[in-house]
């Protein structure tokens, strides 16, 4: 029997498990001597050895027969959360608030009331200093459940002041939840759209989100409700090109944390999150030294807190990658950036099953940049068809189309032109198929069409004319979001003055500084 490739969640979790925690896994598996021969650690053992799940193999060096495998899996697999559990409840405040909230049951479960409510108070207080609302709540509602069975003459009282405490939560609950929603319903538009790419796309923004977002404007608000708020505005903004405004709102996110440094640990993505709309707002504002500030301060921050867990080290590392890449098209130093390449490839097959493919997506479209920025246009083929491939063409859309428009251009310079005519085609049906043509995309697919009827000594007046056709939509509304993709204009350059692009954005970059 084959390898399976399917997931088998017991034997990714055992991957995905530290050296600390499978020791920590095996004291406490082996706590009662007769365990020290279960089956359960048996299967461990053959699972932690083998590079793929393979039942066949599993069966043969196991002590387990088939129709026994499902439960023992199922039973190792909650094992293993249930010491990783213990190993790390005193790292995570959310984590030792549930612990506190079972003692509390097991307490009023014995009868002992008194040290139940003294447990409750305590979790209260750090939930909401936590702003845990959800965990304060289920806290407010246990006080209740007790209190009615309180016969002290004050009883009633208390009870008044823990339902007032109770309606307050769910208020800030509320409004958490709906700044939530929109920020989520913003972000999902960016993944499946990226930036507004007509007048009718802002206009629908404009119109749904604005009236969502303005009661929140200049309200008293709490950490979170605040975070909500700067994290839906600067998605809102971003979508509309607003760069400035958009990173005028990731300022306010990172300081926010910055004010409230026992949430940073808290919430650890949502503050690196933040980190990263902050960094991407410099780039395509093109602020280089900002930038290169910001990103040097957030590798700083990272040393702490992207080792904080699996989790946190994905994250940072995903943008710390993002933007090194980034420096490199700032700078126009390509050949510096492809040393970067096999840390960013080893970092993608590391986290192969937490990777979303959105940020694979993005991390290929970049590599691809780096490699057609060096000239090296059949490795940038190469990792643009990673994203052409992919099945579902609702998943960036924009990635998707651009990296067709991409592989053109790549094609033509490769001199892989023999089918250019249908590939163009191809395109164009792509293209109109997502509704995502634009005037710029218009003049590009014109030009590579008619290139094999213009005579060679005629190319670079063709160029030129590209060149004076799409220069002023540079700054363009919405049309100027090609060029966040592709970098058109210094390509056409490059062709007309018989020099790399390289050169070409690295004149710009040191004219732009100076």
């Amino acid at each position: 029997m084959a390898a399976s490739n399917k997931n088998e969640p017991v034997f990714d979790l055992i991957k995905s498990m530290s050296k600390a925690e499978k020791r920590n896994f095996k004291l406490y598996a082996t706590r009662l001597s007769g365990n020290q021969e279960a089956k359960f650690l048996a299967l461990f053992d053959c699972l932690d050895s083998a590079d793929d799940y393979d039942e066949a193999k599993v069966l043969a060096r196991c002590p387990i027969k088939k129709e026994q495998l499902p439960n023992m899996k199922a039973h190792l697999y909650k094992q293993i959360l249930v010491s990783i559990r213990l190993l790390n409840v005193q790292h995570s405040e959310p984590m030792q608030l549930r612990e506190q909230l079972d003692f509390a049951r097991i307490l009023y479960d014995k009868g002992l009331y008194r040290q139940c409510t003294k447990t409750l108070e305590k979790s209260l207080e750090q939930a909401l200093a936590l702003e845990q609302y959800a965990a304060a709540l289920d806290i407010i509602e246990f006080q209740k459940q007790i209190e009615s069975l309180n016969t002290q003459s004050d009883s009633a009282s208390r009870v008044e002041a823990i339902s007032r405490q109770a309606s307050e939560m769910s208020r800030r609950s509320e409004t958490i939840n709906d700044l939530s929603r929109i920020s989520m319903q913003l972000y999902g538009l960016y993944l499946t759209l990226g930036y507004a790419r007509t007048q009718k796309d802002l206009d629908l923004i404009l119109q749904y989100f604005r009236p969502r977002l303005a009661p929140y404007a200049g309200a008293e608000l709490s950490f979170l409700e605040r975070f909500y708020y700067y994290e839906a505005m600067a998605w809102y903004s971003y979508i509309q090109h607003d760069f400035l405004l958009s990173y005028k709102y990731a300022r306010r996110w990172v300081e926010l944390f910055d004010s409230n440094p026992q949430m940073k640990r808290l919430m650890y993505d949502n503050y690196m999150k933040g980190y990263a709309r902050l960094l991407e707002g410099l780039y395509l504002m093109r602020s280089y030294q900002r930038f290169t500030k910001a990103l040097a301060q957030f590798e700083h921050e990272c040393e702490e807190i992207g080792a904080i867990n699996d989790n946190a080290m994905l994250i940072s590392q995903l943008i710390i990658f993002t933007n090194r890449l980034n420096k490199h098209f700032f700078e126009g130093s390509f050949e510096e950036g492809i040393a970067l390449i096999p840390r960013v490839e080893a970092y993608i097959t590391r986290f192969a099953m937490q990777l979303n493919l959105h940020n694979k997506m993005l991390l290929y479209y970049k590599i691809a940049c780096l490699y057609f920025g060096m000239g090296n246009y059949t490795k940038c083929i190469h990792f643009l068809g990673r994203i052409t491939a992919t099945r579902d063409p609702q998943i960036r859309r924009d990635l998707q189309c651009f990296s067709r428009m991409l592989t053109l251009i790549a094609s033509y310079e490769a001199g892989i032109d023999y089918n250019l005519d249908y590939q163009i085609k191809s395109v164009f049906r792509f293209l109109v198929k997502m509704n995502d043509m634009n005037q710029v995309q218009r003049e590009m697919l014109s030009f590579l069409k008619k290139l094999n009827s213009i005579y060679e000594s005629d190319v670079k007046e063709q160029l030129a004319v590209l060149y004076e056709r799409l220069k002023p939509y540079e700054n363009h509304p919405y049309e100027r979001r090609t060029f966040y993709y592709l970098d058109v204009l210094s390509w056409l350059e490059s062709k007309m003055s018989g020099r790399s692009v390289a050169e070409i954005i690295r004149q710009k970059f040191e004219s732009q500084e100076h």
